[in-house]
């Protein structure tokens, strides 16, 4: 249930409440909100007095839920702004790692040269072998910060655990919440304490309301900026490395309020198949792509048979502008 309290109840009242009846309290558009389990199915007797309106849901999908906010919820990244009515499809690229510091700014050199706003690069890979690359770590974050500051790009970058989150805070625009760490609560509640906009990839075994509850876990903690991505399920199929989830996409389009991304690349697992996907996407009327780019994916230390190369992701970006434009969207 989400209870608004009425305009006359201050925020040291309302955090008294929510002690009582056992609440989330976050304010919420400049009114204090409530927010108990979905297993509340009426309003207090003790504070009906203090209660200007409320909502009942089925299951724990509640402020992410189009019953209680119709309107896409806006997400800004730096300069931009994505869901709400903008109808922006910001095309995030960049490599899988960040490796050295000429191979990050030649992908940032390519997304200034194509109008593009958003630089994607991993620092703390959350690897499945130990023997894998693990990423630069507060190295590769302090290069995508110089990328940032001499490009004017904003740069999302993924969090591995919880300690980390200071520092992904400091150095970038978006905090990735990867597959793997989609129930880590550690992660999710101290991207809840942050304002800076939090992108949640959906877990590949996870079911759709397990995936909008590890939203609920940011939203309810106060911080409303929160975008889902949709990377494909693990599924009986080995001739991809996952499958993508458009039906998937379709129902949060129409249960939730939340802006979607999609990454093609972790989904196809191999370069040639990501620019049909890719477009596929954009005629759902997304509100974004992530997809992998590097100057030379044959030498890359991570995920290299994904990863388009520059070439590739210029002439992908030539065919994806109509397509947007098909459904009302425009790439950015």
């Amino acid at each position: 249930m989400i209870i608004h309290l009425k305009n006359e109840v201050n925020s040291s009242e309302a955090a008294q409440i929510a002690s009582e009846i056992k609440a989330f309290h976050i304010v919420y558009n400049n009114r204090n909100v409530l927010i108990t389990g979905s297993g509340v199915k009426e309003v207090p007797v003790t504070i009906e007095s203090k209660v200007d309106e409320f909502w009942v849901f089925p299951n724990d999908m509640q402020l992410s839920s189009k019953k209680y906010q119709s309107e896409k919820r806006e997400v800004k990244i730096g300069k931009i702004t994505i869901g709400g009515t903008t109808n922006n499809t910001v095309l995030i690229g960049g490599p899988c790692s960040v490796e050295s510091e000429e191979q990050i700014r030649s992908s940032a050199e390519l997304l200034v040269s194509m109008g593009l706003s958003t630089l994607r690069g991993g620092c703390y890979k959350p690897r499945t072998s130990p023997y894998s690359f693990q990423g630069l770590e507060l190295e590769g974050l302090k290069l995508l910060a110089k990328m940032r500051e001499e490009y004017g790009l904003n740069v999302i970058t993924e969090v591995r655990d919880a300690t980390q989150i200071d520092q992904i805070i400091e150095y970038s625009d978006v905090i990735q919440v990867g597959a793997k760490a989609m129930y880590d609560q550690g992660i999710l509640r101290a991207c809840a304490k942050t304002k800076k906009p939090v992108l949640i990839k959906r877990g590949f075994g996870s079911t759709l309301q397990e995936f909008v509850q590890a939203a609920e876990f940011v939203l309810s903690g106060g911080n409303e900026n929160v975008i889902l991505c949709e990377r494909g399920l693990r599924t009986f199929e080995t001739g991809t490395r996952f499958t993508l989830d458009l039906c998937g996409v379709a129902w949060l389009q129409e249960y939730t309020n939340l802006p979607i991304i999609l990454d093609p690349s972790h989904a196809m697992g191999y370069a040639y198949g990501v620019p049909s996907l890719a477009r596929a996407c954009v005629a759902m009327g997304v509100d974004g792509l992530l997809i992998e780019a590097h100057p030379n994916p044959k030498v890359a230390k991570s995920d290299a048979s994904q990863q388009l190369d520059h070439t590739e992701f210029a002439a992908l970006l030539g065919t994806l502008r109509p397509v947007a434009a098909s459904v009302g969207y425009k790439m950015i």
